[in-house]
């Protein structure tokens, strides 16, 4: 049953602003605090992270950090299993929530109004929770079943698993978020409890709040609900187990009957953005945008889609360097019918050689730029996404400055940092590459 009387809180407003106006502080009990103001809308969101995720769990106990998160709506002595969803549903709004390696996060949408009655819901599943073993048996069964269906359906998903755990020979980024099945199998109420109450306190949390709020009245509201909670003894810092050098590049090929577009993909180990030292993380960002952020601009795509004998029905590449330890840097290509992976691959390669020999065209490289000041002046229109980039930002060891200077960080990077970090990253004894593929008809 919910328990709670439903209160209504004034939180003042002032003239609409971008949601770029940023305020920090820190309770007694350790629970960092980020408020965004935005008061276009009379609508918050609520975003709690915790700085724990499926690298920090145990040996053997893979996918406790994710399982935690769906047993986290089953209820305390004031909220009955499902009722913190419903009651927000009810309200209009909407909430969920999510796992990384690095961290885990929840989340609420709701009119500005109901804050107060958010925060005294999210605090109290926080230390409160209440875990009966059916619940823990049935949620057991459930993510087993994502896992199928997710994984174990997806031939694509399965190369990327098989990839990630041969890209990370030491370090537990190559440990499937989801966990391992066999593990999965085996956890129990006790491994969530215990993960529960280590890791699930003020001193291991960001709370964001972003939308039409003061910071006052977030503060007051905060030393009220959270406040009271009792920090964690057992954190510790997160050191992990560093990867060895890489000598050789890593291959695989995964055969698969269901697969109907094969493609070859390839992950280098990338340099991770690091506190007040961004600068080789923003040079790899332009050097992803460049290399393979546009379906039609990008070298790419300018030369293996639509050159004069196109390879490719589809190419791309990533930077993903928001973490604590490795980053990743990710090339992609789909050849067209008739074009076997290995000339996509060659192609691929020989697009990277070219830029690393002549460096990135000065039009290219000044519309990299314009479009990416331009993307960083959109994002802080989006409240959502702004809570969103503090807290995965403040989880893996970034600050708020970071957050708020990374626009100029990559404003500042010039064409021979992009052409060095391609000299340095893109090094295929650095990489994994992967060749997904139809099962080969067998000869009768």
């Amino acid at each position: 049953m919910l328990r709670y009387a439903l209160t209504t809180s004034l939180i003042l407003a002032a003239a609409p602003v971008l949601a770029d106006d940023v305020t920090t502080f820190t309770l007694d009990n350790g629970l960092d605090v980020v408020v965004i103001e935005d008061h276009r809308v009379p609508a918050v969101t609520q975003m709690l992270w915790y700085r724990v995720g499926a690298a920090d769990e145990l040996p053997g106990k893979s996918g406790i950090a994710h399982f935690l998160e769906h047993l986290m709506f089953k209820g305390t002595d004031e909220v009955g299993p499902g009722e913190f969803s419903a009651f927000v549903e009810a309200q209009g709004g909407d909430d969920n929530a999510f796992t990384s390696w690095d961290y885990t996060a929840y989340f609420q949408r709701i009119a500005a109004d109901r804050l107060d009655i958010m925060m005294k819901m999210e605090a109290d599943r926080m230390r409160d929770l209440q875990l009966l073993e059916d619940d823990v048996l049935t949620e057991r069964s459930v993510i087993i079943e994502e896992r199928r269906q997710r994984i174990g359906s997806s031939p694509g998903a399965l190369l990327a698993e098989q990839m990630r755990a041969a890209q990370f020979l030491n370090h537990p980024y190559g440990i499937p978020v989801i966990g391992w099945e066999h593990e999965m199998a085996q956890l129990s109420q006790q491994d969530a409890l215990d993960f529960y109450r280590l890791y699930y306190a003020p001193n291991n949390a960001v709370l964001i709040v972003a939308g039409d709020v003061e910071p006052e009245a977030v503060r007051k509201m905060a030393e009220t609900h959270y406040g009271p909670l009792k920090p964690s003894e057992g954190i510790k810092p997160r050191v992990r187990p560093s990867e060895p050098p890489q000598l050789s590049e890593r291959r695989l090929v995964l055969t698969d009957e269901r697969v109907s577009q094969p493609y070859v993909i390839r992950t280098y180990l990338a340099p991770e953005r690091n506190a007040g030292a961004q600068e080789d993380a923003a040079a790899l960002a332009i050097l992803a945008e460049l290399l393979g952020g546009s379906g039609t601009t990008s070298l790419f795509a300018q030369s293996l889609q639509f050159g004069t004998d196109p390879i490719a029905v589809y190419s791309s590449a990533n930077y993903d360097g928001t973490s604590i330890d490795n980053g990743s840097f990710t090339i992609l290509a789909v050849p067209v019918p008739g074009k076997t992976l290995e000339q996509a691959e060659a192609a691929m390669d020989q697009v990277i050689a070219d830029f690393i020999e002549k460096g990135p065209d000065p039009d290219d490289f000044a519309r990299i730029k314009r479009q990416i000041s331009a993307s960083e002046i959109y994002a802080r229109d989006n409240v959502g996404g702004l809570a969103r980039e503090y807290g995965e930002a403040l989880t893996v060891g970034l600050t708020v400055d970071d957050v708020k200077t990374w626009p100029q960080v990559l404003n500042a990077v010039t064409p021979e940092q992009v052409v060095e970090a391609a000299k340095t990253v893109l090094d295929r004894k650095n990489a994994v590459t992967g060749w997904l593929m139809p099962k080969e008809e067998v000869s009768k």
